[in-house]
């Protein structure tokens, strides 16, 4: 006769039952499954948190925008504008633009550019701000 003991056939097939779903997975499959599936939510947490940083970013960026070089009344001077929005350095990007599209004008000649004087306007946040250069364009040397 067989001993219906803690230790009996029965009692360690009723515990294998016991380890395996209604799937078929034991209950360390299902373990790592659930690990799985917890990184995975994880990974995409950080990506939907890295999303929404990176579109706070280009909020604050704002928009900018020059216009075309113009010759000025006096001869071999040139002016150009830029104006940018958004965000407390909203100036200093304009001011680059408008520099650069000087810069680039002279070179586009083989020539080099020189400031004579910028106007910049607007200083609140979030508004407009604009800088307008006059520049000239000389040889290199």
């Amino acid at each position: 006769m067989l001993n219906q003991g803690s230790g009996s056939l029965p009692d360690t097939v009723e515990t294998m039952r016991d380890s395996l779903d209604t799937s078929g997975t034991s209950s360390a499959q299902r373990a790592q499954k659930n690990a799985h599936t917890e990184r995975k939510e994880r990974k995409s947490a950080r990506l939907s948190a890295w999303a929404a940083v990176v579109l706070a970013g280009v909020g604050l960026v704002g928009c900018a925008s020059t216009s075309h070089v113009v010759a000025s009344d006096k001869p071999g001077t040139y002016t150009v504008a830029a104006s940018a929005t958004g965000g407390r350095m909203a100036w200093a990007r304009a001011h680059e633009l408008a520099t650069n599209e000087a810069r680039d004008y002279c070179e586009q000649r083989g020539m080099q550019s020189s400031v004579n004087t910028e106007t910049v306007s607007g200083v609140a946040v979030m508004t407009e701000h604009e800088s307008s250069v006059s520049f000239e364009c000389h040889p290199r040397f």
